[in-house]
């Protein structure tokens, strides 16, 4: 969806199983590594960049998605569910979508439930071996013990400030659904700037709409490493996993982008 702005990416044949998985898995371990990074960078004990502050979190989040979509390129760059899921809608509104954008003649690949399951399965598989690659990175700073040992979490995964499922759910819906409305209406544009678009608005929901909840708009962002906080080892300690929150991300971004795509469809914006 997101590579689909950059038509010369296109690949000239549809991937297979196999490729659509690695593509979807590599691109998506990147977001994570480099994304996950950036918050140990920023929240960890004995880190150089400790306190490096929101803007530092903002950014990196984003150059983490350019970095993997320009990875994930034979896929169209999902990197995300709610990514996948929207494509989903559109296709069943327009059968002529594909997942990666191409027409199915020129090497699209089609929306089928087997395709949509391997691309969501990669997601989070990636999803969680980016998490553990960050982890091993930053394990000495994992091992100190911290005042706030929930620092350590907010590294993987995401949590509202102010707790209440209903609105950090309309928080997690509205962030998601500016990505997906923003990537269905840009690709026309004459610079075909792509990925690094989509990167800057990333940066920019997080500056605008990520305080309440951490922006995760993004379902495998947040559960598969949060996963892998649960399960990997911490000698300093750590807090619990927060699993009494872990649906929102997954609830709120999907919400989200089924409105983008309907609302885009609508009013006739899409590219």
């Amino acid at each position: 969806m997101i590579v689909s702005m950059l038509p010369h990416l296109a690949a000239a044949t549809p991937p297979g199983g196999s490729e659509i998985f690695f593509s979807e898995f590599f691109g998506t371990a990147i977001l994570i590594m480099f994304g996950a990074g950036t918050c140990a960078t920023n929240n960890l004990l004995k880190s150089k960049g400790m306190g490096g502050g929101w803007l530092m979190i903002n950014f990196g989040w984003g150059l983490a998605v350019y970095m993997g979509v320009y990875a994930a390129w034979k896929t169209g760059g999902h990197l995300n569910p709610a990514v996948t899921i929207a494509k989903a809608v559109w296709h069943a509104i327009n059968p002529d979508v594909t997942l990666n954008g191409p027409a199915l003649a020129e090497g699209g690949i089609p929306v089928t439930a087997g395709n949509i399951a391997i691309y969501c399965i990669a997601q989070f598989a990636g999803a969680f071996v980016g998490a553990v690659i960050a982890w091993a990175c930053y394990k000495l700073q994992f091992d100190q013990k911290m005042d706030d040992p929930r620092m350590k979490l907010y590294c993987f995964a995401t949590a509202p400030e102010v707790k209440s499922g209903p609105w950090n759910v309309v928080t997690e819906a509205i962030g998601t659904f500016a990505l997906i409305a923003f990537v269905m209406v840009s690709g026309g544009t004459p610079t075909q700037v792509g990925p690094l678009a989509v990167a800057l608005c990333i940066v920019v929901i997080g500056i605008a709409l990520g305080g309440p909840t951490g922006y995760a708009i993004n379902p495998a962002r947040d559960l598969a490493p949060r996963v892998a906080y649960a399960i990997l080892p911490m000698k300093g300690g750590k807090s619990d996993a927060q699993w009494s929150y872990a649906w929102v991300p997954i609830v709120g971004p999907i919400i989200g982008a089924v409105l983008a795509v309907l609302a885009v469809l609508a009013v006739g914006m899409a590219v």
